[in-house]
């Protein structure tokens, strides 16, 4: 059984949105294959930007990273869900990681070197968009997607790291929201 945590990183707190529905079809394919779920929605937090290397290094973490890293420790499976906006992951999700993804949590840095302290936890990352997937795969590169698995999770010693690029997201068929939560209940089913 898989201790999995869903992150979501909607920005809108209306639960009424496409990666609303997916964290809801993962949460209820995972709970149906007997695995342990918890949730964090970031946009419920009161989160404050940190504007400087002293305050990301030394600041005091804010009560609700305190208990969000609790959930990660716990967790063995991460799950972060959110739409791409402006190309890259919404501000208040990027905001949320520099507050608990922090040196002494997430990751060790001696005079020399650094190592990962989330060794031992996989993560799913799934992103919504409007373009077609294919698209910001190999036109954009799946620039900010491979940014957060290499340069947050992967450094933090988070491995494997999968990705789930659903394109299309408003598709007015339904059909292709329709795919992704099918998707999205099956990766919950197998904990990936």
């Amino acid at each position: 059984m898989a201790r999995i945590l869903i992150i979501q990183g909607h920005p809108d707190t209306d639960q009424n949105h496409l990666c609303h529905a997916i964290a809801d079809a993962y949460q209820d394919g995972a709970i149906e294959s007997g695995h342990a779920v918890d949730t964090i929605t970031v946009a419920n937090q009161d989160i404050s930007f940190l504007r400087s290397k002293a305050e990301w290094e030394d600041g005091d973490l804010p009560a609700f990273a305190t208990e969000d890293q609790s959930k990660i420790r716990d967790c063995n499976h991460m799950v972060l869900i959110y739409p791409l906006w402006m190309g890259d992951i919404p501000a208040i999700l990027k905001a949320w990681i520099e507050h608990v993804f922090r040196k002494g949590f997430a990751f060790e840095m001696g005079k020399n070197d650094w190592h990962g302290a989330l060794k031992g936890k996989s993560a799913r990352v799934i992103v919504t968009m409007g373009m077609p997937s294919l698209v910001y795969r190999w036109f954009f590169v799946a620039h900010s997607v491979r940014s957060l698995d290499r340069n947050i999770l992967k450094f933090c010693g988070i491995r494997p790291v999968r990705w789930s690029i659903f394109g299309n997201a408003e598709d007015p068929s339904g059909d292709a929201q329709q795919k992704f939560l099918d998707t999205a209940r099956t990766l919950g089913r197998n904990a990936v």
